[in-house]
């Protein structure tokens, strides 16, 4: 009788584990545009204009506001492991150039070796005025509240209606 019990609570056990350990693995997000190669293909240079890759590829994530009006359509991959925070895993931006009469160029297809890693300096940013320590801006304008500025009896000195 021991020997059942003792089974089923190594059992229960092993799956408790199992589940824990399920629950460790990263979740994988897909974010933006799903890009279809066959319809990718089917866009072709100097035969399709806007309408068309509009009507193939869909709208586009975004069109470029400056210069030549560009679709871009941005797919992107994210992980997000346990107790982490996310992190692009995948990224891959397609990119429909028009001329000017809106006939397509060119596409371009760019992935992660686009992508610029910023480090920031430090914790602190600099800024311009005077360093104050907590006690000195608590306590530095004590003193200075109507010290200035009043003649005999507090009125205004200046030649303002306020003294200003």
């Amino acid at each position: 009788m021991r020997e059942v019990g003792l089974k089923i609570r190594t059992a229960g056990m092993a799956m408790a584990l199992v589940a824990l350990v399920g629950g460790c693995s990263s979740i994988r997000d897909h974010r933006g545009y799903l890009i279809d190669n066959t319809l990718l293909d089917s866009v072709q240079p100097g035969i399709d204009n806007r309408l068309s890759v509009e009507k193939t590829l869909g709208r586009p994530t975004f069109v470029s506001q400056f210069g030549q009006k560009d679709y871009y359509y941005v797919s992107q991959i994210v992980k997000t492991p346990p107790f982490g925070r996310p992190h692009t895993a995948e990224e891959t931006i397609l990119r429909v150039r028009f001329d000017a009469a809106g006939n397509v160029v060119a596409v371009d297809k760019r992935g992660m070796e686009q992508v610029a890693r910023i480090s920031p300096e430090g914790d602190k940013t600099p800024t311009l005025g005077r360093h104050r320590s907590l006690l000195e801006d608590l306590f530095g304008n004590i003193g200075a509240v109507g010290a200035g500025g009043t003649g005999a009896g507090g009125a205004p000195t200046g030649p303002g209606p306020n003294g200003s």
